[in-house]
């Protein structure tokens, strides 16, 4: 059992203000697997005032010294890779091989790329007339979600070190542990004390008071929409900056000419990667009128060679949902789009032959799906996809674009013409191109009611800096 139930603060680890505490649960057994503090306001106080005071000198910290930081956690983060991706299978419930290649190296990957972009990063320019200057923008307030245990938080606070802004986090209670695991490294790895500050608790109490804390200035927040407005509206009392990155609804647009087996494939790994709980999946297929049939058959040909089965064995590629709450609300989709009348081409309603024990779900397309359902226009978080014919590319456009979304496009074909043409027009902010590998140095960050902001790469350090202009000062 792991039993954590101190926050970290001001370079170590104290006992909590209150007594209540929050279960954590693997969602692959339905146990408790440990508790973790249901912080307080006197603990989220305690954590700013610490980041509050490390600001003066953090913030004027050297790039050599935020390089060496970043770099130290790199190799600490790489010592932890087996206890890191032991326990997101636990506590997640996603199978070790996602663990160790999705989540881990993810993670891994920010923490590297915000160094690499930091060597270069220009926080000051000479121009016509004036000094721009960047500074850190202050103390900020990072709430992440349980969906990537690793590469939400990581990609925030590595952003956040570059830029020599002092942090509070709040990890989601669901998936608290890898986020301390790291700030243990980020410790070991010689970042001030005050600078970095975790407190776990609920969103109602921890999540809101970051969000309305009259002491922290900017709040990078992933999660929902229903969240992500709320805390817009605490922010507004005090008027602080912050960053979304919300929920998607996202396009795969398969072109006429585009080998249908490799386009099935794409569609079906968006559908078992990470269970379907990521906001970039491609949940809506849409597919040319005339290959919907060619299309279906190639998914059914495909779907045996995806497993979803007890994370710790080998050979699955998705495990089950990360809570009983998760798996009714993924029930509940299910069944509408079978009221609505969308045809269930595989899976359905309630759980996978022989796995009786966890949230699973059963794997599911729906065909036959017009674009004004429920399941077309819902972020579902699940392993649930829709195929939804076009009649032409500005038809598919129509489609692509007719979501309060757009956080990610996809596009699968071979005439480069038609590739650009579609990657072009999809609003949203990261479109990927036959499936091109993630580059983490790209923005990252959506359009319309996906989000403000973007992460990743120098990108993410822009997040926690403000922009000074200075006139005149002698030469």
């Amino acid at each position: 059992m792991r039993n954590q139930t101190k926050h970290f603060i001001n370079g170590e680890w104290i006992e909590p203000a209150g007594s209540d505490t929050i279960e954590v649960i693997n969602p692959a057994t339905e146990e408790v697997i440990g508790k973790i503090s249901a912080g307080t306001k006197e603990d989220l106080d305690k954590a700013v005032a610490a980041a509050k005071a490390a600001y003066p000198s953090f913030s004027k910290s050297t790039r050599e010294e935020r390089i060496d930081w970043l770099e130290k956690i790199v190799e600490g983060y790489k010592k932890r890779s087996s206890e890191l991706i032991d326990v997101m299978t636990d506590e997640l419930g996603a199978p070790l091989s996602i663990s160790e290649h999705v989540h881990f190296k993810m993670g891994l990957a920010h923490f590297k790329k915000a160094a690499e972009a930091l060597k270069t990063f220009s926080f000051s320019e000479d121009r016509d007339g004036h000094t721009l200057v960047k500074e850190s923008i202050g103390v900020s307030g990072l709430i992440t979600p349980w969906n990537f245990p690793t590469n939400q938080t990581s990609t925030k606070i590595a952003g956040a070190i570059a830029a020599g802004s002092p942090v509070v986090l709040k990890p989601a209670e669901k998936t608290p542990y890898a986020a301390m695991i790291l700030a243990d490294i980020i410790h070991e790895a010689g970042v001030p004390k005050g600078a970095f500050n975790l407190v776990n608790g609920t969103g109602d109490v921890i999540g809101d008071g970051i969000s309305s804390h009259p002491d922290i200035d900017f709040v990078s927040f992933t999660g929902s929409g229903g969240v992500g407005e709320k805390i817009m509206q605490n922010a507004s009392k005090t008027i602080k900056k912050v960053a979304l990155e919300l929920g998607g609804k996202s396009p795969l647009i398969v072109l006429e000419d585009a080998d249908m087996e490799k386009a099935a494939k794409m569609a079906v790994s968006n559908m078992f990667m990470n269970t379907g709980q990521v906001c970039t999946a491609a949940t809506r297929i849409l597919v040319p009128k005339t290959k919907k049939d060619k299309f279906e058959d190639a998914v059914q040909k495909v779907l045996p060679s995806f497993s979803m089965g007890n994370p710790r064995e080998d050979g699955h590629n998705a495990g089950p949902l990360v809570s009983e709450g998760q798996w009714d609300t993924v029930q509940s989709y299910i069944q509408k789009g079978i009221d609505e009348g969308a045809t269930v081409l595989v899976g359905g309603t309630g759980k996978p032959e022989g796995l009786h024990k966890g949230y699973f779900a059963k794997p599911t397309v729906f065909t036959n799906v017009s674009n004004d359902m429920v399941i077309a226009q819902e972020e579902i978080f699940g392993p649930v996809i829709s195929i939804i014919t076009y009649d032409d590319l500005d038809h598919a456009l129509e489609i692509a674009n007719d979501t309060i979304y757009g956080l990610a496009g996809y596009v699968v074909g071979n005439d480069p013409e038609q590739l650009r043409y579609v990657a072009s027009n999809i609003r949203a902010g990261q479109i990927t191109v036959n499936n091109a590998r993630t580059d983490f140095m790209a923005p990252f960050g959506g359009f319309k009611q996906s989000g403000i902001g973007r992460e990743w790469g120098d990108f993410g350090i822009e997040e926690y800096l403000e922009v000074k202009a200075v006139l005149g000062m002698p030469s």
